[in-house]
């Protein structure tokens, strides 16, 4: 894919649709993807390489939350440069309490695939979340 407004489309869609393969595909292979500071997974980043990126961030992700969504409103680039605003919203399982929080992600690519994100996002809104306790 060599447009990156439309790889980025791509990613979003994959992501949606927990497509490993097709993220994978997406990504360059020595991928850096940098969380937030302060978000609640933010203890191992930056997580580097397609398989750090997918199993120590994602895979905790997935496992972690329930209907776990990240949706672009708006994607702008120029280049080897992409931003892309939206929101995450999921359900956390182990109180139940919900998420939906702005994103912006930067993407910068190389050779045609993604090869860094940054992502900020409201982690204040995730850390009220998970420490909630779940009403009896």
């Amino acid at each position: 894919m060599s447009d990156p407004v439309e790889t980025v489309r791509s990613f979003h869609d994959a992501f949606a649709a927990r497509d490993a393969d097709r993220i994978a595909a997406l990504f360059h292979p020595e991928i850096e993807w940098t969380a937030a500071e302060n978000f609640i997974y933010a203890d191992q980043s930056p997580y580097r390489g397609v398989d750090g990126v997918l199993h120590l961030l994602f895979g905790r992700v997935l496992s972690d939350w329930d209907a776990f969504s990240t949706r672009a409103d708006e994607i702008l680039g120029g280049g080897d440069i992409v931003i892309a605003s939206g929101r995450f919203r999921g359900i956390y399982k182990a109180n139940r309490a919900r998420v939906d929080a702005q994103i912006v992600e930067v993407f910068q690519f190389k050779d045609g695939r993604i090869a860094k994100v940054q992502t900020y996002t409201d982690t204040a809104q995730f850390k009220e979340a998970v420490s909630r306790v779940q009403a009896a």
